[in-house]
């Protein structure tokens, strides 16, 4: 498939394709980031947590492994499989620590986490790789870092994706968001493909629109963004994707549980909307720019 270079913000139809086959480190320097484009605003008054439930989150895990949680769905309860660690994001609130070899955090299946509830779905998170090159990935070389999938059955929702460096596919540092039809095999998706620092914080977004349709997109799209800024889109009809609701979990830290991520992963949220772009920008600028509630979740 051929490669191009991504610029701010990329809107054409360019193929993107996955394969669901058989489907950072504490203390790291914590450096701003420029959100939306451009530099901050003057800083509001409200807190990232504060920024994320103004857009209501079906579901929204604010704290690490073994803290306090607060999830809008209150049934959601993340079990924490082989004691994931903690460390602090650039706000100082706490992030979940994964080692690459075993660790996630599993949240149970539910509709509000699934495309078909109401057509939108938007995931974000931030994510601190700590090495570029995974030591246990799947398919080409690429390791599955969230999603909603089940490698064992045909449960396929979508996911989040990183390359280790060490891939086959040439794609070194992309990162890359897929929806699925249910039996997985090729997903239609949308990346970023930039020079990545380990032990630096990203701003993470993938979204899945079925409803907003035009002549470019007749089923409906698929986008990603990073750090505020909308970097790709692509059509579902590329591959035919008709997005289903399964009884697949959702984890973080690895998906189809084949593939496991070496590093940071935090404030990991789900809406059953296509959150705006203005309103992801104004969430990676709290994160760098607006106080952290208490670390209790208070």
């Amino acid at each position: 498939m051929p490669r191009r270079a991504m610029g701010a913000a990329v809107m054409t139809r360019g193929r993107r394709t996955a394969c669901l086959s058989a489907v950072l480190i504490a203390g790291a320097a914590m450096t701003q980031t420029a959100c939306g484009g451009g530099p901050p605003p003057p800083r509001p008054p409200e807190s990232y947590d504060a920024a994320v439930r103004a857009d209501s989150p079906a579901f929204y895990l604010s704290l690490g492994a073994g803290n306090a949680t607060r999830q809008s769905a209150a049934a959601l309860q993340p079990a924490y499989h082989h004691a994931p660690g903690v460390t602090s994001m650039p706000n100082g609130d706490r992030a979940s620590l994964f080692d690459g070899t075993s660790q996630y955090v599993e949240i149970p299946d539910d509709d509000r986490l699934s495309v078909t509830t109401t057509g939108e779905l938007t995931v974000e998170a931030w994510i601190r790789p700590d090495t570029l090159t995974f030591a246990r990935t799947a398919g080409t070389g690429y390791v599955n870092w969230l999603g909603k999938v089940s490698s064992s059955e045909a449960r396929a929702e979508w996911l989040a994706r990183m390359y280790s460096r060490d891939n086959t596919e040439a794609r070194a540092n992309r990162i890359s968001g897929y929806v699925f039809n249910r039996g997985g095999g090729l997903g239609a998706g949308s990346y970023f493909e930039d020079r990545v620092a380990p032990g630096r914080w990203i701003h993470y977004a993938l979204v899945i629109n079925t409803r907003e349709k035009s002549a470019a997109y007749p089923t409906g799209y698929v986008k990603v963004y990073k750090d505020g800024v909308l970097r790709d889109q692509d059509a579902l009809d590329e591959y035919d994707i008709t997005p289903s609701n399964t009884d697949a979990p959702m984890r973080i830290g690895t998906a189809g549980t084949k593939s496991y991520f070496k590093g940071a992963i935090g404030k990991v949220a789900v809406y059953d909307s296509e959150v705006s772009r203005s309103r992801l920008a104004a969430h990676c600028r709290a994160m760098n720019t607006q106080p952290r509630e208490s670390a209790t979740g208070a």
